[in-house]
Order: structure tokens, then C-alpha cells, then sequence
């Protein structure tokens, strides 16, 4: 319990130190992976069942040969290319936001080291620490977010796009 306690506290210190804007992008953060989280457990779990449904409407049709089969071929397809790319336009404009949200933290930073400055003439080292602080966790946090997001929306995008041509491989036409 005090584990946790301490955990939450340093968190929050971490927080404080950082700056609203770090809140944020913390906020951004955790969305993002949730959704990433989402798309890895759907690409695979769900869509596992969804891709052998395909395969089996498609190879229980009895007509597969004509220009209306490919045509219904290619809608089955789309349509599977379209649940597995489900959010990763969203991802990736989260993954764009982060490093933005992180200049704007660096932004207000040196505005408050600025403001400092102004109050206090030439500036101490240690009034200035505060905003320099602001300026740059927020930048940090920012680029290892973006940093994450766009190795794991790059797996995901790859991945599907495998599917996909999986899928279109494993359904046959008869010619």
C-alpha cells in the first residue's frame, strides 16, 4: 500500500514538475495506446474469426468464376481491409499531436523562465529551474510518445496490409 502510495505521489511531483501541458499529453498518451492496445487485440483475436468467416462464405458460394464474383471478392476484401485499418487514421494523428503538444509545453515553459526574468532582473539559476523544468519534460514526454506511436501505428499498418493480402490470396477465383 505505501508502494502505492509512493507510486501516485511521485507521479503527481512528476506531473507538477512538467506542467499542465505534460497532463495533456499524458491524457493523449494514454489514449493513444489504448487504441493501439485495441487494434493489437482485435488484429489478433478478432479478426482471426472474421477472416475464416470471409473464407467461408467464400468458398460456399457456388458460383465463383464470373465478373459479379470478383466484383464480390473484392467488396469481402475491402471490407476486411477496412475493420483492420479501423482507427489507425486516428492513431497516427495522435502520434502528429504529441511532439506539437510537446513544443507547446516547451512554448510556456520559457515564457515562465521569461517572466522570471523579467521580475527578477538578470535571473537566479534557481527561480529560473522551474520554467526551464516546464520546458523541457513536456518536450521529452512528447517525443517518446510520438517515438512509441509511430513504431507500434507502423507494426499495426504493416501488419494489416499482410492480412489483406492474405486473405486475398487464400480466396481463389475458378476459372
Amino acid at each position: 500500500m505505501v508502494l502505492l502510495i509512493d507510486s501516485i505521489n511521485a507521479i503527481r511531483d512528476f506531473l507538477d514538475t512538467g506542467g499542465q501541458v505534460l497532463l495533456v499529453i499524458g491524457v493523449l498518451i494514454f489514449a493513444m495506446w489504448l487504441l493501439i492496445l485495441e487494434r493489437f487485440i482485435y488484429l489478433f483475436n478478432g479478426f482471426r474469426s472474421y477472416k475464416h468467416g470471409v473464407k467461408a462464405d467464400w468458398t460456399n458460394r457456388a458460383e465463383r468464376n464470373s465478373w459479379n464474383a470478383e466484383q464480390i471478392r473484392q467488396a469481402m476484401i475491402s471490407r476486411a481491409g477496412m475493420r483492420l485499418n479501423t482507427n489507425l487514421a486516428l492513431i497516427n494523428v495522435m502520434v502528429a499531436l504529441c511532439p506539437l503538444l510537446g513544443l507547446l509545453g516547451t512554448v510556456t515553459g520559457m515564457i515562465e523562465v521569461f517572466d522570471v526574468m523579467a521580475i527578477t532582473g538578470t535571473g537566479s539559476a534557481r527561480s529560473m529551474a522551474s520554467g526551464v523544468s516546464k520546458a523541457t519534460i513536456p518536450t521529452m514526454a512528447g517525443m517518446v510518445g510520438a517515438l512509441s506511436g509511430v513504431f507500434a501505428s507502423t507494426f499495426l499498418q504493416r501488419r494489416a496490409k499482410r492480412e489483406v493480402e492474405l486473405l486475398e490470396d487464400s480466396m481463389v477465383l475458378d476459372h
